[in-house]
């Protein structure tokens, strides 16, 4: 089964989604939703207690549900309960919550906008430019994003070509190729910058991003080059690439004075342009 994990996002809210190229469906993350609907601070509490209402109702639903690998909020794969788009219009029905009725539309235009995706890919594109658009970002930023996507892409393909594995595998070539250019694996450099559930890149700077492109298109150049032989030869090949960009961030940190990689979010991003833009105005 072919899948491809997606974040959605409704109304500032992000939905951690899978699309089933073989069944042309989407999945949904049940506590994502759960949050949304409720509000609740924790929302696998409340989905744990309606589940047990369910079953003990007689419904099926709760049984009939799968469980499928997401991105948790320490970037790792974990198992989590999901639905697709019907099974998830029936839950819906079972939580009281003002926001049920515009989640609907949402889940039915999700819905209509991965058919209309499929005819014309270049759609897939805008929508994700008018996600980071609503999100604050600024068009610069959402370009260098976009690449990054089309860089990776080509990376984790060449990957697959060589025969390694999504998962744990994809996860510690990437640890090793941000430690490399980084001085941080993943997850550490998440704790530098204060997140959580959040995506690592979607919260990186221009020029974090760009370096983080630099060292993965080096890596997929390089493996298509030396034509390493398995997981190990790979590894070799992640750490060459990740040196690529780090002997740019070491010359540019020492050009300009500054540390490249920084505790700077998306978050705190936002707050400073909203200021600045404040001051100006009041200029």
């Amino acid at each position: 089964m072919s899948k491809q994990n997606d974040i959605k996002i409704f109304e500032d809210k992000k939905v951690r989604t899978l699309w089933d190229e073989d069944q042309e469906k989407w999945y949904f993350s049940i506590i994502d939703v759960v949050e949304i609907l409720t509000g609740s601070p924790r929302p696998r509490k409340y989905w744990n207690a309606l589940k047990t209402k369910l079953t003990a109702e007689g419904s099926e639903l709760s049984h009939n549900l799968g469980q499928l690998k997401m991105a948790a909020g320490d970037g790792k794969l974990r198992i989590t309960d999901v639905a697709d788009t019907e099974q998830l219009f029936r839950l819906i029905q079972s939580i009281p919550s003002p926001k049920a009725e515009p989640f609907k539309l949402w889940l039915a235009q999700v819905a209509s906008e991965r058919l209309d995706e499929m005819q014309d890919p270049e759609l897939t594109i805008d929508r994700a430019l008018e996600q980071y658009l609503q999100l604050g970002y600024s068009e610069n930023w959402i370009n260098q994003r976009l690449k990054s996507i089309e860089i990776r892409k080509e990376l984790t393909d060449e990957w697959k070509k060589r025969g390694l594995k999504e998962g744990i595998q994809f996860a510690t070539l990437t640890d090793i190729i941000t430690k490399a250019w980084a001085d941080r694996t993943t997850k550490e450099y998440k704790i530098l910058k204060g997140l959580k559930k959040e995506n690592l890149r979607d919260n990186m700077t221009n020029t974090e991003l760009i370096l983080n492109m630099l060292a993965e298109a080096s890596t997929k150049d390089i493996s298509a080059a030396v034509d390493p032989e398995d997981f190990e030869a790979s590894k070799k090949v992640a750490r060459q690439g990740g040196n690529v960009a780090r002997v740019a961030r070491l010359e540019l940190e020492t050009r300009t004075g500054k540390k490249v990689v920084t505790a700077m979010n998306a978050k705190t991003a936002l707050q400073l342009k909203e200021k600045d833009n404040g001051k100006r105005k009041k200029g």
